[in-house]
């Protein structure tokens, strides 16, 4: 089968804009009409056939903090619905297809607030995986990732414990797993992983960032990419 086409729209965290190619939030377009997450209004310039949410904060889902009418054509859907200022996200929690897309919901721990998933997307003999953010993957879930040729995962902590914390009412964990982490979890099910939605620890000294990235994918003996906002993909 051809190769599968993406582009990394936006690879910024919800912090100060302060690298060129680091500058917009989240989103990536696969084969030019399925978009995952829209955290800048501008990627509606895009026109997406259908959107994906991994999950509704603000720099995955612009519209979250926005007062004004976002007047998006395309079917959205995410892990709760939404509806606020004309716009409509579905729920979308089971496995479905759209547009000769093999879709697969996948939950993950990420808020205390707002639920997140994310998403396997199957074509013919191709299997990209998009997390999203994310503390962890249920054991249970991960039967889903054999023979991943893509994961794009997020890079909010360098840390090998990431930045998790407990809430306080709920008992229930939040925040971001670390990068060592997560090039540990799935090097097993894919030899390629690009990482997105850099934290601040990214932005102190890129060269030094890089660095450090390569040498977590020398020790996994895998692919990790350093993605940056405008970079193309063929899978």
């Amino acid at each position: 089968m051809p190769s599968l086409e993406l582009t990394i729209l936006g690879t910024r965290g919800e912090i100060e804009a302060s690298a060129p190619c680091h500058s917009r939030h989240s989103g990536v377009l696969v084969e030019g009409t399925l978009m995952l997450d829209l955290g800048e209004r501008e990627f509606l310039r895009c026109d997406p056939s259908r959107i994906l949410f991994t999950h509704l904060h603000p720099d995955h889902a612009f519209f979250v903090r926005s007062s004004e009418e976002a007047e998006i054509r395309a079917p959205m859907y995410g892990p709760e619905p939404y509806r606020d200022r004309g716009v409509h996200v579905q729920k979308l929690r089971s496995r479905t297809v759209m547009d000769g897309w093999e879709i697969r919901p996948v939950p993950t721990i990420h808020s205390h607030k707002v639920k997140s998933q994310a998403y396997v997307l199957a074509r013919g003999d191709k299997r990209v995986l998009y997390t999203g953010d994310m503390v962890w993957i249920k054991r249970w879930y991960k039967r889903y990732f054999k023979g991943l040729d893509l994961v794009i995962t997020e890079a909010s902590s360098i840390r090998k414990g990431g930045m998790v914390r407990r809430h306080q009412d709920s008992g229930r964990l939040y925040g971001h797993a670390g990068v060592p982490r997560l090039v540990r979890l799935f090097s097993e099910f894919s030899n390629h992983i690009v990482l997105m939605h850099y934290g601040s620890w990214f932005y102190k000294d890129v060269g030094e960032a890089r660095r450090r990235i390569d040498r977590l994918a020398r020790e996994h003996r895998i692919r990790v990419d350093v993605g940056y906002d405008g970079m193309e993909l063929q899978v």
